[in-house]
């Protein structure tokens, strides 16, 4: 079997974080639009923005389906929710002229949580990642539009493309059943797809992997099943999406996300049990329990 090169730990990201002056502004950590959400799936983009606000990042905004705007608007009291042309209650084609717009003036995109999937959806995902320059996290429904569809990923080689699939979403990205993958070496074929694609990988599941275009490999030592719950993986990406933000180099800023990501989650199945651990509380408890610890 395979082996990763690096193991993460504490001292990997407590060296990762930059410390941040006293005397900064908001802007000078980094901008980050968030878009997801549909009808029945409020949850997703909400945890994400929430994630990203609390792990420091200096500007969030989040389109949101207009379907969906007013509840969004409701919960976040940090980020800055935004209502977007849709249609059944997802986005629509119509959508795309203000994300742009909103884009040109951030850093980083996280695209997919709660997105649903559309021939609306599809449109948006589709023309973003082929014509926008700027990094884009994608995670959820986002990475669904992308199975059959690697080319549009390929043609992203000169530009930075997160993408964090647990295995059934990796399956359907590399063509093949679970089964078969779950056959195949698990390091081997996340370096493999990662290099071939000139994508960052996060292969999520116990013990994550990382990979980058360059063929390195990083295994997560943090997490349990805490976190193997419905909206775990929106707050990874809010995380994510902040680091990139606020300007830490990409192999920091996405391994020392999954590993705060899930070291939250044990601190807190150590107090509560990994029964009652919830994705809003590893966002407003575990998370800066975390940042306590590592620095």
């Amino acid at each position: 079997m395979a082996q990763s090169d690096i193991l993460l730990d504490e001292e990997y990201v407590s060296t990762s974080l930059p410390v941040r002056r006293e005397d900064a502004h908001k802007g000078d950590f980094g901008r980050l639009l968030i878009v997801g959400g549909a009808v029945g799936f409020s949850g997703a983009p909400y945890l994400a923005a929430r994630a990203a606000v609390k792990s420091g990042c200096g500007l969030v905004y989040l389109g949101v389906p207009q379907g969906i705007y007013l509840a969004e608007a409701v919960k976040c009291t940090s980020a800055m929710p935004f209502p977007l042309p849709d249609s059944g209650g997802m986005l629509s084609i119509g959508a795309l002229g203000a994300i742009e717009q909103k884009l040109a003036d951030c850093d980083v995109l996280a695209l997919g949580p709660g997105l649903g999937r559309s021939t609306g959806v599809r449109a948006v995902v589709h023309t973003l990642l082929r014509e926008r320059k700027e990094p884009i996290v994608l995670d959820a429904d986002g990475l669904n539009v992308l199975a059959g569809r690697l080319a549009m990923l390929d043609a992203r080689k000169d530009r930075v493309t997160v993408l964090t699939p647990h295995d059934g979403e990796f399956a359907r990205l590399c063509g093949c059943t679970a089964e078969d993958l779950a056959a195949r070496d698990r390091v081997a074929t996340t370096r493999d797809f990662a290099t071939e694609h000139g994508c960052v990988l996060v292969r999520k599941g116990h013990r994550t992997l990382i990979a980058f275009p360059d063929g390195l490999v990083l295994e997560n030592t943090t997490g349990d099943s805490a976190l193997a719950k419905g909206g775990s993986g929106d707050v990874l990406t809010g995380l994510i999406g902040s680091f990139l933000a606020q300007g830490i180099p990409l192999q920091q800023a996405v391994s020392s996300a999954v590993w705060m990501h899930g070291r939250a989650g044990d601190i807190l199945s150590e107090r509560f049990s990994p029964y009652c651990v919830t994705p809003e509380e590893l966002v407003n408890m575990g998370l800066p329990a975390v940042f306590a610890e590592v620095l």
